[in-house]
C-alpha cells in the first residue's frame, strides 16, 4: 500500500510538473487535442468531432427539398466505386444532374441529414461571404487593405495585404500548414480557445499577392475581417444569405473556439451531402438560386478563374482541374470531402468521407477526385471502362494503417 501512495504521489507530481509546463509554454491546447482525437482511437480531426466543441448554428429558413431525377438510383455504383468506398470510408456519395438528384448512397450508419465535418469545404463558402459583403457594400471591393480592418497589418509587408489575397491564398503568412503535427499553428488554431490572437501574431514574411500558397490562416484573417465589415457572426451572415435563400433542410454548426467566440472559419461546418451540395448549384447557375441573384456573376467567374497562370490549380476560395476536356471546379476538405461541379454537363458530385486519396507533389488534386469523377460518367453510360485516371489508387503507408484500424 505504501509502494501504491509512493506511485500515485510521484505520479501526481509528474503530471502537474507538465501541466504547469504547458501554460508555460503556451501549448495547452494539447491537452483538447489529445482528449478529442488520441482517446478516442484517431490520429486527426474526424467527421463527427464537431461533438467535443462549441458550435454556433446556421439556421435553415424554408426547406427547398431536391428534386428527384426520372431515373433516381436506378443505375447501381460501380464494382470499382463501391471499392474505393470500402477503402476510404465514404459515407455519402451524390451524383446531382440538371438540379435533380440523380444517384446517392450512403454508408457507416450515415444518412441523408447526418451531420459531418466540412474541414476546408468551409473556405469556398466564406469566400463566397466575402463576394456577398462586396455586393452589400460593407467590403469595399478584393483590393481592399486588410489593415482598414486590422491595425495590426499596417506597417511592413502586411500593409499591402488586401482581402482579396486573402480568398486567393496569396498572402505571405508564415504559417505552418501541418495537419499532423502538435506544434503547427494550425494544430493550435484547431483545439486551442484564442484563434483571433493565435491568427494576429502570425507575420507576413513574404511579398503579399505574388505566388499562391495554401494556409488555413488566410481564410480564417478573412472570415474575422468579414465579421467587421458586417458587425454579426460569421454564422448569421451565411445563414441569412446563403443557407436560407438556398432552401437548406437543415440547420447546420460551426465550430467556433470557445463559448461565444469566433468561428474556425477556414474549416468545420457540420452539415450534409444535399446541403452542402446547394453551393454547387448556386455556382453552376452563375449565383443565381431559382430567379434570386444570391451572388453577382462576375464573382462566381472570378472564384473559378485562377489569380496565377504558375497555379492554375485555385481562383478565389475554390479549386479548379481540367478533366476529360472539361473545366471542373470543387469545394475540398481534408479527408476527401468534395464538392465537384461540372458546367459543361450540369452536374454535380458529392463525396464525404474518413480517408482522403493519395495527395503527390506532382499533381495538385488527390487521385481518389479521378475516381469519383470517372465513376459517376460510367454511371451516367459518358465513360469507357478504362478511361480516365481513377483506375489505380495508390495509397501512402499511413493511409492503408487507418483503413487497417476501421476494418
Amino acid at each position: 500500500m505504501k509502494l501504491l501512495r509512493k506511485f500515485l504521489l510521484g505520479f501526481a507530481i509528474v503530471l502537474s510538473f507538465i501541466i504547469i509546463l504547458a501554460y508555460l509554454f503556451d501549448v495547452d491546447y494539447l491537452f483538447k487535442a489529445v482528449r478529442v482525437v488520441y482517446l478516442n482511437g484517431k490520429t486527426t480531426a474526424y467527421l463527427d468531432d464537431y461533438t467535443y466543441f462549441e458550435n454556433r448554428e446556421i439556421k435553415k429558413g424554408t426547406a427547398q427539398p431536391w428534386a428527384m431525377h426520372k431515373d433516381f438510383n436506378k443505375v447501381k455504383a460501380t464494382r470499382r466505386l463501391e471499392e474505393v468506398h470500402k477503402e476510404l470510408g465514404t459515407v455519402a456519395y451524390l451524383v446531382i444532374k440538371n438540379d435533380s438528384i440523380w444517384h446517392e448512397s450512403y454508408y457507416d450508419g450515415y444518412g441523408k441529414d447526418s451531420k459531418s465535418n466540412s474541414f476546408s469545404m468551409a473556405k469556398t463558402v466564406v469566400t463566397a461571404a466575402m463576394f456577398k459583403a462586396i455586393m452589400e457594400g460593407k467590403i469595399k471591393s478584393p483590393d481592399q487593405r486588410v489593415s482598414d480592418y486590422f491595425p495590426e497589418y499596417k506597417e511592413g509587408l502586411a500593409a499591402k495585404l488586401t482581402v482579396g489575397d486573402l480568398s486567393s491564398m496569396s498572402t505571405g503568412m508564415d504559417w505552418g500548414e501541418q495537419y499532423s503535427s502538435a506544434f503547427s499553428v494550425t494544430t493550435r488554431a484547431y483545439f486551442g480557445d484564442e484563434l483571433e490572437k493565435t491568427v494576429l501574431n502570425v507575420p507576413i514574411v513574404r511579398e503579399p499577392g505574388t505566388e499562391f500558397e495554401y494556409v488555413s490562416g488566410a481564410t480564417q484573417l478573412l472570415a474575422m475581417v468579414i465579421v467587421k465589415a458586417t458587425g454579426e457572426h460569421l454564422s448569421d451572415y451565411v445563414s441569412k444569405h446563403f443557407w436560407q435563400p438556398m432552401g437548406a433542410e437543415n440547420d447546420a454548426l460551426w465550430q467556433i473556439d470557445h463559448e461565444g467566440g469566433i468561428e474556425k472559419a477556414y474549416c468545420c461546418i457540420g452539415s450534409n451531402a444535399r446541403d452542402f451540395a446547394r453551393f454547387g448549384k448556386l455556382f453552376l447557375h452563375q449565383g443565381n438560386w431559382n430567379g434570386n441573384q444570391i451572388l453577382d456573376a462576375a464573382a462566381v467567374t472570378r472564384m473559378i478563374t485562377p489569380k496565377f497562370k504558375e497555379a492554375p490549380q485555385y481562383g478565389y476560395g475554390v479549386w479548379l482541374n481540367d478533366y476529360l476536356g472539361k473545366k471542373m471546379y470543387y469545394l475540398r476538405g481534408h479527408l476527401g470531402q468534395f464538392v465537384i461541379m461540372i458546367p459543361e454537363d450540369n452536374i454535380i458530385i458529392v463525396r464525404l468521407g474518413h480517408i482522403k486519396g493519395l495527395q503527390t507533389t506532382t499533381d495538385a488534386h488527390s487521385n481518389d477526385f479521378y475516381v469519383y469523377v470517372d465513376e459517376a460518367y460510367k454511371m451516367l453510360g459518358k465513360m469507357k471502362p478504362g478511361e480516365g485516371k481513377g483506375n489505380n489508387l495508390p495509397m501512402t503507408p499511413e493511409q492503408a494503417e487507418v483503413i487497417d484500424m476501421m476494418k
